[in-house]
């Protein structure tokens, strides 16, 4: 179907219809080749990282259930490193928290967050076993993530991160390391993230417009 007929059949400009068809060819989702007709590609269950979700508004927009459990939380004093990401004083007690995710009851993640002196407490008042800590937040402060930065490579499991998700000793998991702030900028927390690669993948789907890192369970 060409776009004028799209145009017609939608009651849109042809304008509208070339900016949608370039943005679904951006996302993946349909392709073309010189002399050829568009066609549809296959489905992707995937989250742009240019879009913030946290893990469990992820699961949930693939129609996947997500769990979570702490494993541990203390009061520890900002590190070096916890003052920089957090721009926090030295030594100012900032909550570390050990969470195991799950999808369908399968554990996929662990993350390894610091959270900031001003948030930690609420933090800490969430039950153990909570879904979404990012929802929880939102509907009990108010406090929206609002921009993220992430850095990902790959590391070899501990043996406490094989236990947790039933890998082998130094098995390869995909690690992202992120920080997340409010609208104006100010941090709330740190993470270190680390997923099974055979639960979740990354993949970039890239085009002369558009660069997005999407992140969809492994195939």
């Amino acid at each position: 179907m060409v776009e004028t007929d799209l145009a017609t059949r939608y009651g849109v400009s042809r304008g509208t219809v070339r900016q949608a068809v370039a943005a679904l060819t951006a996302e993946g989702l349909i392709g073309s080749r010189q002399g050829a007709r568009r066609v549809v590609l296959a489905s992707r269950r995937s989250q742009s990282f240019a879009e913030l979700r946290s893990f469990a508004q992820w699961a949930r927009a693939m129609g996947r259930e997500a769990s979570g459990r702490v494993v541990a939380q203390e009061y520890l004093p900002a590190t070096a490193k916890d003052t920089v990401h957090l721009q926090l004083p030295h030594r100012t007690p900032v909550l570390h928290v050990l969470r195991l995710r799950g999808l369908d009851g399968e554990p996929v993640l662990l993350e390894r967050t610091v959270y900031a002196d001003w948030i930690s407490p609420a933090v800490e008042s969430i039950e153990p076993d909570c879904p979404s800590v990012t929802q929880r937040l939102l509907d009990d402060t108010g406090l929206v993530f609002a921009y993220g930065e992430h850095v990902i490579d790959a590391v070899a499991a501990g043996a406490r991160d094989a236990e947790l998700l039933g890998v082998r000793r130094t098995s390869p998991l995909l690690r992202v390391r992120r920080v997340t702030t409010t609208r104006e900028g100010r941090p709330v927390e740190w993470s270190d993230d680390r997923y099974r690669p055979d639960a979740v993948s990354f993949s970039v789907h890239n085009s002369i417009g558009n660069n997005a890192l999407a992140r969809k369970t492994a195939e």
